[in-house]
């Protein structure tokens, strides 16, 4: 999944990338207080947001001369902002985060070491690229490696491997001392999303936003065949098989590069009915529809079975049939989104992410590209603070450097900017207004899609001159955000966990070649899938998800 997939999740799903709920694997199912009333089971978690000035200021770092909020002006950091680290030799941040290499990260890496050179630190990057992360991440948690930072989020693994005791937990006292920056910025009620049983396993991004799902398609191709816009789902059927039946036999362009699975598709099939995500664990989903507000434990069923699924999976093997993408997409390395940025596929799903790959497109003369909300009028999924976060290590042999490295790429303007953006006059510039605009070398440094930059964004970050195709989503998307009413639930797994990891297995032996329709009969596929999930513990997994749900949603009545 793409978030990818940015989003395996998300991922992919979703990406997922996919909408998922705050809801994982180990943590305590009572209700978390906001932060203005406080129990003693998430006072840790509230006492480290930026709250706390009275903390702020009794570390010993005078943080009185930086803006109120990071909306407000720039941030600079100095190492005396950190009394209580332990600068004294040299260290290097090892830092893993997924998705494939920018070409110029070497050079950007080089601007980050120089800038870190008054905190005595520096950093070394590894990037698990999208076809091997899936496979990469836990390996590299479990040992092997030396790593000290990491890209994480529901779809991509947090859960899982917090139950594993893979991340290093946060307390109060802990940010107070080597994160004063994010104690100060962070928005207070972000940090619920990322604690479980009390600890705070990662850092959240420190903004939430819209993160709807769209098509966007090559429409001089769509032009070619007297396609008009898409409106809806059958819209994009009809491009797609129109594509595989009269343009991928004469240019070899497919409907649809895809690649490994179809998640952010799915995503966009399943926002026409208004339905989200509840995360159990790995690749074990449940559904639910938002428009009736917070659900009933009733109204909560099994992604993978659900009806919905089931329709979808059906469309999908018509595509594939069809020819729309290659028989051989569940191996695929290549993304769907560099496929079509490349010209070798005429349409991916995602979010407006998608502008930055139709931009790479249209770098072709002749080339027109067009982006599409093929569920209009129905919610448009808020992304959680929570859908991208980095964590530290428990291996880190210096957590607390790590974590002062962390707060520095979260919250020093030059550092964030460096790692969301790349090279300022190189790779963008950036007008009195503080808006930023990509320079010609922008494509070997795309703004905001290393991970990390998923994960370290404030809000503070505008493009000037957006395209204005963009600008008409994002406008569209504001007055339509419905948040996940059940992004604080966690489920607490531990007493269905070989049940868990049996069932997450068959699932994902399942779901990517029925995503990609390359099943001979999807019912009989679905349904053996089932029984198998059935035989192995689904329906005892289902019933405590169910179970701590409902005392879960009875505080929130």
């Amino acid at each position: 999944m793409k978030g990818k997939k940015i989003l395996s999740m998300i991922t992919a799903a979703a990406a997922a990338g996919t909408l998922l709920a705050g809801c994982g694997s180990t943590a305590a199912t009572s209700d978390t207080p906001a932060s203005s009333e406080v129990s003693s089971a998430a006072a840790e978690t509230t006492a480290a947001s930026g709250a706390s000035s009275e903390a702020s200021e009794s570390s010993g770092a005078d943080l009185s001369s930086l803006p109120a909020t990071q909306l407000d002006g720039t941030v600079t950091a100095t190492p005396e902002m950190y009394p209580d680290v332990d600068m004294s030799d040299p260290y290097t941040v090892k830092m893993y985060l997924i998705g494939d290499t920018p070409n110029d990260w070497d050079e950007v890496q080089t601007k980050i070491n120089d800038y870190l050179k008054p905190f005595n630190t520096s950093v070394e990057t590894t990037f698990m690229s999208w076809s091997d992360y899936q496979t990469m991440y836990s390996l590299t948690l479990a040992g092997g490696s030396d790593v000290d930072l990491i890209f994480t989020a529901p779809w991509c693994y947090m859960y899982s491997e917090a139950a594993k005791g893979s991340f290093y937990t946060l307390d109060s006292d802990f940010i107070h001392k080597n994160m004063p920056l994010t104690e100060k910025y962070q928005e207070p009620e972000s940090w619920d999303e990322v604690t479980i049983s009390g600890s705070i396993v990662a850092v959240p991004s420190n903004v939430s936003e819209a993160n709807g799902k769209l098509v966007a398609i090559r429409k001089d191709l769509a032009d070619k065949y007297g396609i008009g816009d898409l409106t809806s789902w059958d819209d994009y059927m009809n491009f797609a098989q129109t594509i595989a039946e009269k343009e991928t036999p004469q240019s070899g362009i497919y409907a649809e590069a895809a690649s490994a699975d179809n998640a952010e598709l799915w995503a966009v099939y399943r926002q026409q009915y208004n339905i989200y995500d509840v995360l159990a664990n790995g690749n074990i989903y449940y559904n639910f529809d938002v428009s009736k507000g917070l659900p009933s434990a009733d109204d909560i069923t099994f992604q993978w079975t659900s009806d919905t699924f089931r329709n979808f999976a059906k469309d999908m093997k018509k595509l594939a049939d069809d020819g729309a993408w290659s028989r051989s997409a569940l191996n695929e390395t290549v993304t769907d989104d560099d496929a079509f940025g490349n010209l070798q596929g005429a349409s991916i799903a995602w979010n407006t992410s998608v502008f930055t790959y139709m931009k790479q497109a249209e770098q072709t003369e002749g080339v027109e590209c067009a982006a599409y909300y093929i569920t209009p009028g129905e919610a448009v999924p808020g992304e959680a603070y929570s859908n991208n976060d980095m964590a530290i290590a428990a291996s880190s042999e210096n957590p607390e450097r790590t974590a002062m490295f962390l707060d520095l790429i979260k919250n020093d303007t030059t550092l964030n900017r460096l790692i969301c953006l790349g090279e300022e006059g190189v790779h963008y510039s950036i007008d009195e207004n503080g808006d930023y605009t990509e320079l010609d070398k922008a494509s070997d440094f795309p703004a905001m899609t290393v991970s990390a930059s998923w994960a370290i964004k404030n809000g503070n970050l505008t493009e000037a001159g957006a395209d204005p195709r963009k600008q008409a989503i994002i406008d569209y998307e504001k007055d339509r955000i419905v948040a996940n009413p059940c992004v604080a639930f966690v489920f607490d797994d531990t007493s269905v966990r070989s049940y868990m990891d049996a069932v997450d297995s068959i699932v994902k032996d399942y779901y990517p070649s029925l995503e990609l329709g390359l099943v001979d009969d999807v019912d009989a596929s679905i349904d053996e899938m089932e029984k198998k999930c059935k035989d192995a513990g689904l329906d005892q997994i289902t019933e405590e998800l169910k179970s701590q749900y409902t005392a879960w949603a009875a505080t929130r009545q």
